[in-house]
């Protein structure tokens, strides 16, 4: 049986990315099959809101989703009548039961310089971000007046204990868990719930509590000192791109977005560059390393997803530099080397 591939290009570079990664993808998967749907500002555009429930249905029957990017400013708007293209990314999640973001950080050497951080700080550095994708501030109850607004941040144990048994078997040597207890009721529990899991099942794995913004401060100062990192949506989204800077870029930074044994959906962390959409200079490499992630984690091919994370390695060495990178390659020149890599 063919495995099946839902794409979504979206907005912005993302087909600009996503087509060289597809190619790849066939180089490791001869069988599969690729459906591909508009998403995000596109969708917008041609049906009216940015997730549709025929493209919903295709996710959820696929063995995988690769993403590229949303977003523009085309679609911004603070008027809460409109749709914006962030609703599908959140409305896919949701759908997909998708709870565990998972977004490895590994600076490698030929980019040290390429990071804002000294190379003595990075040196070794290889942490897993693991963000907790369907409750929190994102998804609870909003109010607008004309002067007044609130977000609710609700998360219930079971939520909380579900995206901590990820952090902690993905653990190598240890799990931070991030929050804001010394104010927020909800981190109060967020910190109960992880040492009670800890207690229970995962008392050999050594566990430490790190306030928010603290946190942030060790991310660019220390960062060594990390290996799991786990916390609630709305800090993760912004400490994962906080730690993609060490790689030098974001565009080098895939994510992996799991649930309870269905299929994932796999994006780069950039944006969708609006910018610079349409002239062929997007780096393509994070689009690459979720192309590895699906291979990992979605079809268990792990040989495979190795080789691809060896050969974007190779490239690198080898001296390919996208423009965010400093150098000037281009998109089909930075996939040319990555398959030159492969050999």
């Amino acid at each position: 049986m063919a495995t099946r591939i839902v794409t979504l290009p979206g907005d912005g570079i993302g087909p600009e990315i996503l087509a060289p990664a597809v190619d790849l993808l066939k180089r490791f998967v001869p069988d599969v099959t690729i459906e591909e749907h508009v998403f995000g500002g596109a969708s917008i555009d041609a049906h009216g809101t940015a997730l549709t429930d025929d493209t919903l249905a295709a996710c959820r029957a696929a063995d995988g989703v690769l993403l590229a990017a949303v977003g523009g400013p085309k679609w911004d708007t603070t008027d809460a009548s409109k749709p914006r293209p962030e609703q599908g990314l959140l409305g896919l999640r949701k759908g997909m039961g998708l709870y565990a973001n998972l977004r490895p950080v590994r600076p490698l050497p030929a980019l040290y310089d390429a990071s804002p951080l000294r190379r003595e700080i990075i040196d070794g550095t290889d942490l897993l971000v693991v963000r907790e994708l369907t409750g929190g501030i994102y998804f609870g109850e909003k109010t607008r007046t004309e002067t007044t607004a609130s977000d609710l941040c609700a998360y219930s144990a079971e939520e909380i204990e579900r995206i901590a048994r990820s952090a902690f078997e993905a653990a190598r040597t240890k799990v931070t868990s991030v929050d804001k207890a010394n104010v927020l009721e909800t981190s109060r529990l967020w910190r109960q719930v992880v040492v009670d899991l800890h207690q229970r099942e995962f008392s050999h794995i050594p566990l430490e509590h790190v306030l928010v913004d603290n946190a942030a401060m060790q991310l660019v100062s220390n960062p060594t000192s990390f290996d799991v990192i786990v916390t609630e949506n709305l800090f993760g989204d912004i400490l994962s791109d906080e730690a993609a800077m060490l790689t030098g870029s974001i565009g080098m930074l895939p994510s992996a977005s799991l649930g309870a044994g269905g299929p994932g959906l796999f994006e780069p962390v950039h944006g969708s560059a609006p910018d610079i959409a349409g002239q062929g200079i997007a780096n393509p490499l994070a689009m690459f390393l979720s192309t590895a992630l699906l291979l990992r984690h979605g079809l268990n091919l792990e040989s495979e997803a190795t080789s691809l994370e060896s050969a974007v390695d190779k490239a690198l060495d080898q001296g390919l530099r996208t423009r965010d990178l400093g150098g000037t390659a281009s998109t089909a020149e930075a996939t040319e080397a990555v398959l030159a890599a492969l050999g």
